[in-house]
């Protein structure tokens, strides 16, 4: 553990602890948990690398994160302070200072029809931070405005790119109703995958629930991707509904309703992105 977080503590580049960061208005928050870097792949071990591009894939905060933190002052390398577009090499010592702990939050929460993930446009429109009036989280990932289900809001951007980034193939699971009678032989298409507007569209599992109903399962979340793949087989999606990701069930919430992931289900749900 860092002890006295009012203390610099020096720890080995390879074993270097994550630091998931926050930014709100003009004040920036750094958490700190002792836990062990993500795996890089080797396509990535390519040292020197940029600084920001490693605290990156460790984990500690994205890239433009990493570099407000560099412009702040809080990240010293080999007892100098860190400046922009530095590279470092697996020896170096790094060091996160002024380091504030903070609670991260998990919230599962049913977006109901109609209500924008981010950023709507006009007078009519309102996003989640709109309804749900917690303007400390945020939601990971997005669902379009005419489709409803859980989306997770949390404080921690540590698990962005962990959760939606398509090479950690985490499930999300949908519950779809269309307009037509579903003709099942065309369904194995939609495993198979299809180029739709340069790119290729996939399912990793389909299953036929009713006549005009069905549940895919995507491990990637491409704009409008279940619309667009049943279209091109000529089904018209009337309800869409997303009830799972990865662990974590919608069960028997209803639209505008949100439960803390706790106890065991957030043991779970940050161990499935090795995070602690």
């Amino acid at each position: 553990m860092f002890g006295n977080m009012g203390h610099q503590k020096k720890i080995p580049f390879p074993l270097l602890k994550r630091a998931a960061s926050y930014i709100h208005s003009d004040y920036l928050n750094i958490f700190i948990h002792s836990l062990m870097p993500a795996p890089i792949t080797p396509a990535d071990a390519t040292f020197p690398m940029r600084l920001n591009r490693y605290l990156a894939k460790q984990g500690v905060a994205t890239r433009r994160e990493a570099d407000a933190l560099i412009e702040a002052g809080r990240i010293i390398v080999n007892g100098q302070k860190a400046t922009l577009g530095m590279k470092v090499n697996e020896t170096d010592q790094v060091t996160v200072e002024n380091a504030n702990r903070r609670h991260h939050t998990y919230l599962a929460y049913y977006k109901p029809r109609g209500i924008i993930t981010h950023s709507p446009q006009g007078k009519r429109e309102y996003s989640i931070a709109d309804v749900t009036k917690k303007s400390d989280l945020f939601p990971i990932g997005r669902l379009d405005k005419d489709s409803e289900g859980l989306i997770i809001l949390t404080n921690d951007g540590r698990i962005t790119e962990r959760l939606l980034h398509p090479r950690f193939a985490h499930e999300k699971e949908y519950e779809v109703t269309v307009q037509e009678t579903i003709d099942k032989s065309k369904l194995p298409a939609l495993e198979a995958g299809s180029m739709e507007e340069g790119e290729l569209l996939t399912a990793k599992s389909v299953r036929v629930t009713g006549k005009d109903t069905l549940t895919i399962v995507l491990t990637e979340g491409k704009k409008h991707q279940i619309r667009r793949m049943l279209s091109a087989i000529h089904l018209t999606v009337i309800a869409l509904k997303r009830v799972r990701i990865m662990n974590v069930l919608i069960g028997a919430m209803n639209p505008g309703q949100s439960r803390p992931i706790a106890g065991a289900a957030r043991t779970a749900f940050l161990a499935d992105l090795d995070l602690q």
